[in-house]
């Protein structure tokens, strides 16, 4: 018989309790700032249809190459979700009902058959939260703002950089590309951080770009945040997608200077994000000291998905942003963060006397306290180990003389203070 390989399936994770206790931290902090902001809760299948993650309202090409597909014994052709979006839009597509602006926030498990890089597996967890019903830039600067509220909780140092799509895209009408070659030249560009000026020009040749087309891009690339704000003005008059796209993002600079967040909202006229989804505000999040270089959160406007969906020209106003759970628990290992509240208040060791030991944590856990009870006949001075290796904060020591004398011996394991706590038993 052949034996069996114990190995999980590549770009998997098991969590071991220390970063599972890290990731559920991560997760309740998201959840009440979610909340805080007015954000209702949602679930959405991990199980769809094919047909609905491969619209062309759906992430784009390079995503779809990453799906995972399969069928049913009906035959029905189903896939994995790649991310939360397409299936919160299904949701609004489904139920027209919902008051807007309608404001969710989602939880879950997603699926990409991608390249395994630092926090990023093929199995992967997702927080987002998107609003519909709100065509300003308002919904913008509140989910930014709420990202800016949640790392400053998880004591992380973040930047979010954001652009417009409309302006890039109005920048590449004006340069006469054919509309069904801007995304594939928008997703050329968005990599100026990741290769050389000289790779991305060879790029666009192989795209089948002219030249001419080359090096007016390669100008643009060249130019300093002025210069881009200047051009953008001066092509404004002619090119009505980058006048919107200024509207856009000048309505969005007030806001940031309104409540003083220049220093951690950074404009990158070169931002791109490639999903064909987008079709205004684009933002990704990045650790300030870069650390890890790739983005721990990411999201953007996408009016036009809802009522692609539902075969509609209706737009439906909505923004979303979306936060990597395992990228973010990367970056707290590397700090050697430890969360308090993860960690138990008691731990309780009984010696020789289970019975009253079950007792005492009982009446604690009723009060509310985090208990563990050693089951395992540990000596004290184990026990006392591992409580120093998990940090405990107290631990609680019950023998024949402390249930003789209706009382338990608590000890503090960051002072070493001892005191005796009344109890009948």
């Amino acid at each position: 018989m052949k034996k069996m390989i114990y190995q999980n399936v590549k770009g998997t994770m098991d969590y071991l309790p220390r970063e599972e206790e890290i990731r559920r931290n991560i997760r309740r902090t998201m959840e009440d700032v979610f909340i805080q902001y007015g954000c209702k809760p949602l679930e959405t299948p991990i199980l769809n249809y094919q047909e609905l993650l491969a619209s062309k309202y759906a992430g784009g090409a390079e995503i779809l190459e990453e799906m995972y597909t399969l069928s049913d014994r009906g035959k029905r052709e189903l896939a994995l979700r790649y991310d939360l979006t397409i299936p919160f839009a299904k949701v609004v597509a489904m139920n027209p009902t919902l008051k807007m602006p309608f404001k969710r926030y989602e939880i879950g498990k997603v699926f990409r058959d991608g390249p395994i890089k630092t926090g990023r597996y093929r199995e992967f967890t997702q927080c987002d939260v998107d609003i519909v019903g709100v065509p300003s830039q308002m919904a913008e600067a509140e989910l930014m703002m709420m990202a800016l509220n949640i790392f400053d909780k998880l004591k992380m140092e973040v930047t979010i950089q954001y652009n417009n799509r409309k302006l890039l895209v109005g920048f590449l009408r004006q340069l006469n590309i054919a509309d069904q070659l801007i995304n594939r030249v928008i997703l050329i560009v968005d990599k100026i951080e990741k290769i050389s000026k000289e790779k991305i020009k060879e790029e666009l040749r192989d795209a089948g770009l002219e030249q001419t087309v080359i090096e007016e891009i390669d100008a643009f690339l060249q130019k300093d945040l002025i210069g881009i704000i200047e051009y953008y003005q001066q092509l404004a008059e002619k090119e009505e997608s980058i006048r919107k796209g200024l509207e856009e993002w000048n309505e969005l600079q007030s806001y940031i200077k309104k409540f003083g967040l220049e220093q951690y909202c950074v404009f990158n006229p070169f931002l791109a994000r490639g999903l064909e989804i987008y079709t205004g505000t684009i933002y990704e999040i990045f650790l300030t000291d870069k650390r890890i270089k790739s983005s721990i959160g990411s999201g953007g406007r996408y009016d036009n998905a809802i009522g692609g969906l539902i075969g509609s020209k209706q737009t439906y106003a909505t923004v979303g942003i979306s936060f990597g759970l395992d990228v973010i628990l990367s970056a707290l290992l590397l700090d050697k963060i430890d969360f308090d509240d993860a960690k138990l208040d008691y731990y309780i060791i009984p010696i020789g006397r289970p019975l009253e030991a079950f007792l005492v944590a009982k009446t604690l856990r009723d009060k509310g306290f985090k208990v563990e009870l050693e089951l395992g006949k540990k000596k004290l001075v184990k026990a006392l180990d591992k409580a120093n290796k998990e940090g405990v904060k107290k631990v609680i020591i019950l023998g024949d003389e402390e249930v003789a004398g209706n009382m338990y011996k608590v000890r503090d394991m960051k002072t070493g203070e001892e005191w005796i706590v009344n109890f009948e038993y």
